[in-house]
């Protein structure tokens, strides 16, 4: 399996209600949405009678075809792309998850994690309940059956009220949508349209696939429901300080994106500007790691007048899986996905620019290539700060202990790198990066300063499924 950064974001979501072609546009969505989960990939229909369910391990256009997408007749549909933060990787997880019960079928798509979900559930099965995923996201179907609400609307406010963390949710029935954001929006969630249909979506591209018109992004807290009735809007959570997910714009959405009101590719030039001006240093190229350094190199380069170069070639074929040498050739891990134009860096000084740095093993295989192709000295600039905590809010990070920041300075890391210079973007200046709502972000990662306390149990280890 070929390696990721280190960070995995855990799902993406996409919904319509109202539309004849319902589950070939939520098909569409979830494969412009692809980059937020690669593991699973599901998709629930609902026709007015029952609702249809099929998912699959896999990616999008592998798990789907017209057979199954024909097996999902309905107008409305829900789906899910999915990356496990701490549930088993398995069909057992995927979802969408269903339940069917005295209030009717259910199925529920889940962006985020909740951190309260160990004790809920252990109390959950004292009282009888059965579990049949590892997954946080289960936990909601359990308290809705369970709640003594009247109705379906109020027993999903109900089970809400019970969790904590990060939740952007879509809940489908028979006759009705209903699309949740967490009262802190740690997670984006958008509303669209697309002719009289409405669409959800967890980031913008989604829509420009099909051809829907964004309106707006849920607000924290806020409920929506679509039915036979019409769209109508609920905040029925007590308010608190939004806490945006930064990273949503550093690395995680496209860039092409509009999430948290910023069009992503533009905060990520911005980011790549204000780390030329507070850590300059002479060279002759810029050199983006690619995909996701691209924007902040551009925006590096602009500013500091050194000539951007791609001279790092990424291979956007590779498979989730491929056969290795039997004989080990020198980082092969990572020039399976990247290699490097000699003819551009040979004899030149290059500035490297990267979203992060998280365990610090690729960036250092990436160092050593660059430097075996000819550089005659290789900078390290990184458009965010060091990161030394784990998210704990829908973000599969590695533990503290194996983040690299964590435990060593700027210096020590750029020793480990074997880079010539190697600077990060402060906190200051990445907060000036989004100046509009700055104060609005969530930056555990970085601070250790955590928005929802999270609690610790079971030998004081924190217990968590993965939506």
């Amino acid at each position: 399996m070929l390696p990721e950064k280190g960070l995995k974001h855990e799902c993406g979501l996409f919904g319509v209600y109202g539309h004849p072609d319902a589950s070939y546009l939520t098909y569409l969505g979830l494969y412009a949405l692809q980059h937020r989960g690669q593991e699973s990939v599901g998709i629930a229909s609902s026709d007015g009678l029952r609702v249809h369910l099929e998912k699959s391990m896999g990616q999008v256009a592998e798990a789907f075809n017209e057979e199954k997408i024909a097996r999902l007749p309905g107008s409305s549909a829900i789906g899910h792309v999915r990356y496990s933060t701490a549930g088993e990787s398995s069909l057992l997880n995927a979802q969408p998850l269903y339940s069917s019960g005295y209030r009717g079928e259910i199925a529920l798509v889940h962006n985020g994690n909740l951190i309260n979900v160990g004790p809920i559930r252990d109390e959950l099965e004292r009282l009888g309940s059965i579990f049949v995923t590892t997954s946080d996201s289960e936990v909601i179907l359990h308290l809705i059956a369970r709640s003594k609400e009247p109705d379906l609307l109020s027993a999903v406010i109900d089970a809400l009220s019970q969790v904590k963390g990060a939740y952007s949710l879509l809940f489908l029935t028979r006759e009705k949508l209903i699309a949740v954001r967490d009262p802190h929006g740690f997670r984006p969630l958008l509303l669209g349209k697309r002719d009289d249909a409405f669409v959800f979506a967890s980031e913008s591209c989604a829509f420009d696939l099909i051809g829907a018109k964004m309106i707006r992004e849920l607000e924290p807290g806020e409920v929506v429901v679509v039915d036979p009735d019409g769209l109508k809007e609920l905040h029925p959570f007590p308010k608190v300080s939004p806490s945006f997910c930064i990273f949503e714009l550093i690395y995680f959405a496209r860039p092409d994106s509009y999430i948290f009101e910023h069009w992503v590719s533009e905060v990520r030039v911005r980011l790549g500007r204000k780390l030329a001006r507070t850590a300059p240093i002479p060279a002759d190229i810029v050199v983006p790691v690619p995909d996701s350094g691209v924007y902040a190199a551009q925006g590096y380069a602009k500013e500091s007048g050194i000539p951007l170069e791609f001279a790092l070639i990424r291979n956007h074929y590779v498979g989730r899986t491929f056969i290795e040498p039997k004989q080990k050739i020198r980082h092969f891990r990572v020039r399976v996905k990247l290699n490097p134009l000699r003819s551009v860096i040979k004899g030149k000084r290059v500035i490297l620019v990267d979203d992060s740095i998280v365990r610090g093993t690729t960036s250092r295989k990436i160092v050593t290539m660059v430097r075996s192709a000819g550089a005659s000295e290789v900078h390290m600039r990184v458009s965010s700060p060091p990161i030394i905590s784990p998210c704990y809010y829908g973000i599969d990070t590695p533990t503290r202990k194996e983040l690299i920041a964590s435990s060593h300075t700027v210096e020590e890391i750029r020793k480990y790198l074997r880079a010539d210079s190697l600077a990060y973007l402060s906190l200051e200046d990445m907060l000036d990066a989004v100046s509009e709502n700055r104060d609005k972000f969530c930056t555990a990662c970085f601070t250790g300063c955590y928005p929802v306390p999270f609690p610790r149990f079971r030998n004081n280890q924190l217990f968590l499924f993965g939506g």
